[in-house]
Protein backbone atom coordinates (compact mmCIF):
# COMPACT_ATOMS: atom_id res chain seq x y z
CA UNK A 1 0.00 0.00 0.00
CA UNK A 2 1.37 3.41 -0.96
CA UNK A 3 1.89 5.87 1.85
CA UNK A 4 1.14 9.52 1.30
CA UNK A 5 3.06 12.14 3.16
CA UNK A 6 6.56 13.46 3.55
CA UNK A 7 7.91 11.07 6.18
CA UNK A 8 8.78 7.67 4.75
CA UNK A 9 11.80 6.10 6.41
CA UNK A 10 12.72 5.36 9.99
CA UNK A 11 15.36 8.08 10.16
CA UNK A 12 12.80 10.74 9.22
CA UNK A 13 10.44 9.29 11.84
CA UNK A 14 13.19 9.60 14.45
CA UNK A 15 13.78 13.23 13.48
CA UNK A 16 10.06 13.90 13.81
CA UNK A 17 9.88 12.20 17.22
CA UNK A 18 12.82 14.25 18.51
CA UNK A 19 11.28 17.41 17.06
CA UNK A 20 8.02 16.71 18.89
CA UNK A 21 9.60 15.63 22.16
CA UNK A 22 11.77 18.74 22.30
CA UNK A 23 8.58 20.84 22.29
CA UNK A 24 6.30 19.06 24.77
CA UNK A 25 6.30 20.57 28.26
CA UNK A 26 6.09 17.29 30.19
CA UNK A 27 6.75 13.57 29.68
CA UNK A 28 4.08 11.83 27.61
CA UNK A 29 2.84 8.27 27.24
CA UNK A 30 3.17 6.08 24.15
CA UNK A 31 -0.39 6.61 22.81
CA UNK A 32 0.04 10.40 23.03
CA UNK A 33 3.40 10.22 21.26
CA UNK A 34 1.78 8.01 18.62
CA UNK A 35 -1.01 10.54 18.02
CA UNK A 36 1.49 13.37 17.67
CA UNK A 37 3.75 11.47 15.29
CA UNK A 38 0.94 10.33 13.02
CA UNK A 39 0.48 13.94 11.88
CA UNK A 40 2.00 12.91 8.54
CA UNK A 41 0.32 10.28 6.37
CA UNK A 42 3.65 8.69 5.48
CA UNK A 43 4.45 7.48 8.99
CA UNK A 44 4.18 3.71 9.39
CA UNK A 45 3.10 2.63 12.87
CA UNK A 46 5.49 -0.32 13.09
CA UNK A 47 8.48 1.73 11.96
CA UNK A 48 7.40 4.39 14.45
CA UNK A 49 7.30 1.87 17.32
CA UNK A 50 10.76 0.58 16.36
CA UNK A 51 12.09 4.13 16.12
CA UNK A 52 10.86 4.97 19.63
CA UNK A 53 12.54 1.86 21.06
CA UNK A 54 15.77 2.65 19.25
CA UNK A 55 15.74 6.25 20.51
CA UNK A 56 15.41 4.93 24.07
CA UNK A 57 18.24 2.44 23.49
CA UNK A 58 20.55 5.15 22.11
CA UNK A 59 19.79 7.52 24.99
CA UNK A 60 17.88 10.13 22.98
CA UNK A 61 14.70 9.43 24.94
CA UNK A 62 14.17 8.12 28.44
CA UNK A 63 11.24 5.98 29.56
CA UNK A 64 10.13 6.37 33.19
CA UNK A 65 6.76 5.33 34.63
CA UNK A 66 5.41 4.58 31.13
CA UNK A 67 6.17 8.15 30.01
CA UNK A 68 8.74 9.31 27.50
CA UNK A 69 10.94 12.37 27.90
CA UNK A 70 13.74 13.73 25.75
CA UNK A 71 17.31 13.73 27.02
CA UNK A 72 19.91 16.43 26.50
CA UNK A 73 21.49 14.20 23.82
CA UNK A 74 18.11 13.95 22.11
CA UNK A 75 17.65 17.74 22.18
CA UNK A 76 21.09 18.35 20.76
CA UNK A 77 20.87 15.76 17.98
CA UNK A 78 17.25 16.64 17.18
CA UNK A 79 18.06 20.33 16.84
CA UNK A 80 20.87 19.50 14.43
CA UNK A 81 18.52 17.47 12.22
CA UNK A 82 15.20 19.31 12.42
CA UNK A 83 15.95 21.37 9.31
CA UNK A 84 15.54 18.17 7.27
CA UNK A 85 11.85 17.96 8.23
CA UNK A 86 9.45 19.48 5.69
CA UNK A 87 7.82 22.76 6.70
CA UNK A 88 4.29 21.36 6.39
CA UNK A 89 5.11 18.51 8.78
CA UNK A 90 6.63 20.91 11.31
CA UNK A 91 3.58 23.15 11.04
CA UNK A 92 1.11 20.30 11.64
CA UNK A 93 3.25 18.93 14.45
CA UNK A 94 3.52 22.38 16.06
CA UNK A 95 -0.25 22.82 16.11
CA UNK A 96 -0.76 19.44 17.76
CA UNK A 97 1.99 20.07 20.31
CA UNK A 98 0.57 23.45 21.29
CA UNK A 99 -2.85 21.86 21.97
CA UNK A 100 -1.22 19.09 23.98
CA UNK A 101 0.94 21.54 25.94
CA UNK A 102 -2.15 23.48 26.99
CA UNK A 103 -3.69 20.30 28.38
CA UNK A 104 -0.42 19.23 30.05
CA UNK A 105 -0.01 22.62 31.72
CA UNK A 106 -3.59 22.54 32.97
CA UNK A 107 -3.20 19.00 34.31
CA UNK A 108 -0.05 20.03 36.16
CA UNK A 109 -1.94 22.89 37.80
CA UNK A 110 -4.86 20.74 39.00
CA UNK A 111 -3.95 18.15 41.61
CA UNK A 112 -6.03 15.75 43.65
CA UNK A 113 -5.37 12.67 45.74
CA UNK A 114 -7.07 10.33 48.18
CA UNK A 115 -5.13 9.43 51.32
CA UNK A 116 -6.09 6.77 53.85
CA UNK A 117 -6.27 7.95 57.47
CA UNK A 118 -4.77 5.86 60.26
CA UNK A 119 -7.89 6.38 62.41
CA UNK A 120 -10.18 5.30 59.56
CA UNK A 121 -11.72 7.00 56.59
CA UNK A 122 -9.97 8.95 53.88
CA UNK A 123 -8.72 12.47 53.26
CA UNK A 124 -9.17 14.04 49.83
CA UNK A 125 -6.63 16.75 49.03
CA UNK A 126 -7.48 19.13 46.19
CA UNK A 127 -5.21 21.88 44.87
CA UNK A 128 -5.34 24.43 42.07
CA UNK A 129 -2.22 26.31 41.00
CA UNK A 130 -1.38 29.00 38.49
CA UNK A 131 1.96 30.18 37.13
CA UNK A 132 2.61 32.13 40.36
CA UNK A 133 1.93 29.28 42.77
CA UNK A 134 -0.96 27.81 44.72
CA UNK A 135 -4.38 29.47 44.37
CA UNK A 136 -6.55 27.05 46.29
CA UNK A 137 -6.12 24.02 48.55
CA UNK A 138 -8.85 22.03 50.22
CA UNK A 139 -8.81 18.90 52.38
CA UNK A 140 -11.99 16.92 52.93
CA UNK A 141 -12.88 13.86 54.99
CA UNK A 142 -14.52 10.96 53.12
CA UNK A 143 -15.99 7.75 54.46
CA UNK A 144 -14.87 5.62 51.49
CA UNK A 145 -12.18 5.55 48.85
CA UNK A 146 -14.88 5.44 46.17
CA UNK A 147 -16.39 8.68 47.45
CA UNK A 148 -12.92 10.25 47.53
CA UNK A 149 -12.21 9.18 43.96
CA UNK A 150 -15.53 10.70 42.84
CA UNK A 151 -14.62 13.98 44.53
CA UNK A 152 -11.22 13.95 42.84
CA UNK A 153 -12.80 13.27 39.44
CA UNK A 154 -15.27 16.10 39.89
CA UNK A 155 -12.52 18.51 40.90
CA UNK A 156 -10.28 17.45 37.98
CA UNK A 157 -13.16 18.08 35.57
CA UNK A 158 -14.16 21.52 36.93
CA UNK A 159 -11.51 23.01 39.22
CA UNK A 160 -12.30 26.60 38.25
CA UNK A 161 -15.96 26.10 39.08
CA UNK A 162 -15.13 24.69 42.53
CA UNK A 163 -12.75 27.60 43.18
CA UNK A 164 -15.33 30.18 42.06
CA UNK A 165 -18.14 28.57 44.07
CA UNK A 166 -16.05 28.59 47.25
CA UNK A 167 -15.11 32.23 46.69
CA UNK A 168 -18.73 33.15 46.03
CA UNK A 169 -19.87 31.41 49.20
CA UNK A 170 -17.18 33.12 51.28
CA UNK A 171 -17.73 36.57 49.81
CA UNK A 172 -21.53 36.53 49.70
CA UNK A 173 -22.60 39.32 52.07
CA UNK A 174 -26.37 38.81 51.82
CA UNK A 175 -26.35 35.50 53.65
CA UNK A 176 -24.08 36.70 56.46
CA UNK A 177 -26.28 39.69 57.35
Amino acid sequence: MARYGFIHDKLDIKFLILYLMARVVAPIDFPTLTDLTMCDGGVDYFEFAEAVNELVETGHLVLEDDRYAITEKGRRDGAACESSLPYSVKRKAGLQVSKLNGALRRNAQVRSQVLERAEGGFTVELALDDDGGNLFSLSLFCASRDQGERLCSGFQAKPERVYNEVLSALLDEEETE
